[in-house]
């Protein structure tokens, strides 16, 4: 933080945008740019702080009535107190860091077994990750699909919704590919999650671009609130290429103390988008991360197609940063023509030097479940990389 504050005010910045890494939600960072006179393109400290700890933001999201998923809202520390809860709810529980984010410091406990063991590798990837070791414990919901709703509000008291986004393909609670709109849900539920987003915003006084995470319940038919991210996320092209509103734009504007450009009722979404996250990592091997230097790179391009990433050729990936090397977003009229589309420019995509995980999202695009949207947030790890589509992934990933 020192580092990057010493840098903006050697050019006399005015401002910095945090991008979607860890100092996006630090509260910190955002009350030290404030005390340097720097705008800080995000929520206040204060915000982030509220929001960073899941058992508040829960708590919040119940006092303006928004279904949270069952579980206990205090803090455990050890299983003496996670017992009791699954008596009440039942296994299998998600034991989850309080402090978390980005899928860091999470537990499935399946039963009492495994429960101390669970615990401690949680409390551990937490303290690393966060410096912070609390714990809460929900209900495992099995047959669940991630969905979550872009939102953004200025400081005037305006505020619109980009609508959602369904992030249910993942692996190790990473995501993996994103699209909109959801396949799963009826406009009336989409009116319910996105007014709902709005109202747990506005309760807690929020400033900037937000997305307000949801896990729906396939089963029940019912979402209940996860948490918000108080940052831009990496999935954020897809509701720009959905909606042609720049949310990047929205944030400085917001941060300039400006209204935002755009009403609610002149957000038209048209057509269905995905992203496939381009990773530098090897699916033969586990997804290992496959740091090295990139002897050929070609990106993709045409109509609906964008690409994000920083990489170029002889660009070194290092072992010490996020494996993500690119984004490729593609939108066309329905989501048959969108997945046709993706499967073209990712076979267009050539990276030489490193593996990636181009491969994978070919043979997922190409899979009956996808298709037919009949997957959860359990999928790749439990079915399709567990022998539901293995002979067909080794031939595909088999070295020329």
């Amino acid at each position: 933080m020192n580092t990057i504050l010493s840098a903006c005010r050697a050019i006399k910045a005015d401002a910095i945008h945090p991008g979607y890494g860890f100092l996006a939600e630090n509260a910190e960072f955002s009350e030290a740019c404030s005390q340097n006179h720097i705008r800080f393109v995000g929520p206040s400290g204060d915000v982030i702080r509220k929001l960073g700890n899941k058992i508040a933001a829960r708590e919040a999201a119940a006092a303006v009535s928004i279904p949270i998923v069952p579980g206990k809202k205090e803090c455990v520390r050890n299983p003496e107190e996670v017992i009791p809860v699954a008596e009440t709810i039942g296994y299998p529980l998600l034991l989850k860091a309080a402090a978390g984010g980005g899928g860091r410091g999470i537990q499935i406990v399946n039963d009492e077994r495994n429960l101390k063991e669970a615990l401690l590798r949680a409390q551990a990837e937490a303290q690393a990750a966060f410096g912070d070791g609390t714990l809460y414990v929900e209900k495992l919901i099995k047959n669940a699909r991630h969905v979550e709703v872009q939102v953004l509000l200025d400081e005037y008291g305006n505020g619109i919704h980009l609508g959602e986004r369904d992030c249910s393909l993942q692996r190790r609670h990473q995501k993996l590919l994103e699209e909109s709109p959801c396949t799963v849900i009826d406009d009336g539920l989409r009116k319910e999650l996105t007014e709902a987003s709005l109202a747990f915003a506005r309760s807690v006084g929020y400033s900037s671009a937000g997305t307000v995470e949801f896990i729906f319940d396939q089963d029940e038919k019912r979402f209940y609130f996860m948490e918000m991210n108080t940052r831009i996320q990496v999935e954020h092209p897809v509701t720009e290429m959905l909606t042609g509103v720049d949310i990047i734009k929205e944030q400085f504007r917001i941060a300039a103390g400006e209204t935002l450009s755009i009403s609610q009722g002149q957000v038209v979404s048209r057509g269905h988008a995905i992203e496939c996250r381009i990773n530098a990592e090897d699916p033969v091997k586990n997804f290992s991360p496959n740091p090295g230097t990139i002897t050929k790179i070609v990106f993709p391009g045409g109509p609906g197609v964008r690409t994000d990433s920083h990489c170029y050729l002889g660009y070194t990936i290092s072992p010490f940063y996020d494996s993500l090397i690119a984004k490729l977003i593609v939108i066309d009229r329905n989501r048959q023509d969108t997945i046709r589309r993706m499967e073209r420019v990712l076979k267009e995509f050539e990276v030489q030097g490193i593996a990636t995980t181009i491969p994978f999202h070919l043979e997922v695009l190409q899979h009956p479940r996808f298709l037919s949207g009949n997957y959860n947030t359990r999928w790749i790890e439990e079915s399709f990389l567990r022998g539901e589509n293995k002979a067909s992934m080794d031939e595909h990933f088999a070295d020329p």
